[in-house]
């Protein structure tokens, strides 16, 4: 058994003040009494019946109360069983790494920045599975594809330079890897999510790019900093180069706009670090999309059952109502 209110129990805690303040009531009545009543008729006014009498009319209150209370919590107990069938993509995100991400022309920094957009994007997922690739001079899988987002999100927060210490972007190696990420045997439709300052292309995107057309796994790039040159953070500091001088870094918008249109993707170019993730959704990575079957598992519907407590609780009101009109009527009856 469960409760789809449990909060509402809470006002349960309303009987034991219901009880003090009847019984400090018959107190007080009984007090009142003895003001104007003698001894003898005092006693006929409070004998055993009229008691009793008080003390079920209170019991039918309360329970009738507890009964509402209860069906207000949406009691459920007993369940059926019914298949639930997971669809989707299979959308692989790619992130820089490399320390050009730490830049500070985006706040806090870029990399930084992407991590949030990334949580932004898990909320508007529709069943399906996502995996991450972290990269720099190299790459490697952090999350294999998954239906966990909280676990995704986790692989997420961990993204820092420290994880490799091979420099460079090596965005090839990234796409390669990312390749390899999905599943030979999944029908549904494949996507990689790149996001990156676009620098220090290789020749190894050209021979990715290759295996992107032939597996027909859509690239949708984000490149994500200013188009002038911004200084990089380092032990803090600016990093320099052998000469001395401060090295910059700035988005190269062309390469990466060239390999998402190849793929039958599209370019974003994030300068404010603001990314539509929406439009890479919606507009590209499900649009026209193949899903797949991932997983059916077996779910438990629970069986609301407030009907219960209402109807009980409606019962004993009218039963109170009956039982007490009727003795007020033969007090009335007596009286005449």
């Amino acid at each position: 058994m469960n409760f789809g209110n449990i909060n509402n129990l809470y006002f349960l805690i309303l009987i034991p003040v219901f009880i003090v303040v009847y019984y400090i009531g018959l107190k007080r009545k009984k007090l009142l009494l003895s003001r104007f009543a003698g001894e003898r008729i005092l006693k006929k006014l409070l004998n055993s019946g009229n008691y009793k009498l008080q003390l079920l009319k209170i019991f039918l209150i309360l329970v009738s109360f507890s009964s509402a209370v209860f069906a207000l919590s949406s009691p459920r107990f007993g369940y059926k069983t019914e298949d639930v069938k997971r669809k989707g993509v299979d959308i692989i995100v790619a992130v820089d790494v490399s320390k050009s991400m730490m830049a500070e022309d985006i706040k806090p920094n870029r990399l930084e920045r992407a991590k949030r957009e990334l949580k932004d994007f898990l909320n508007i997922l529709q069943g399906d599975r996502i995996g991450l690739v972290a990269f720099a001079g190299t790459s490697f899988l952090q999350c294999p594809l998954t239906l966990d987002y909280q676990a995704f999100g986790i692989f997420l927060d961990y993204l820092d330079p420290s994880l490799i210490p091979v420099g460079g972007t090596s965005i090839g190696n990234a796409i390669d890897t990312a390749i390899k990420a999905f599943p030979k045997d999944s029908q549904s439709s494949k996507s990689i999510v790149l996001i990156t300052d676009g620098e220090d292309q290789e020749e190894s995107v050209k021979q990715a790019l290759s295996s992107l057309k032939d597996k027909n796994i859509k690239v949708f790039a984000i490149g994500i900093g200013k188009n002038e040159g911004v200084p990089i953070p380092e032990e803090g500091s600016l990093k320099k180069d052998q000469n001395g001088n401060i090295v910059l870094t700035k988005l190269d918008s062309k390469s990466l706009e060239d390999l998402s249109k190849e793929t039958n993707g599209f370019f974003i170019n994030s300068v404010s670090g603001d990314i539509d993730i929406q439009k890479v959704y919606y507009e590209g990575i499900k649009l026209e999309s193949k899903e797949g079957e991932f997983s059916s598992s077996k779910k438990q519907i629970w069986k609301e059952r407030f009907q219960i407590f209402v109807g009980l609780a409606l019962f004993l009101l009218l039963l109170e109502l009956i039982i007490f009109s009727g003795k007020s009527n033969t007090i009335n009856q007596n009286k005449v």
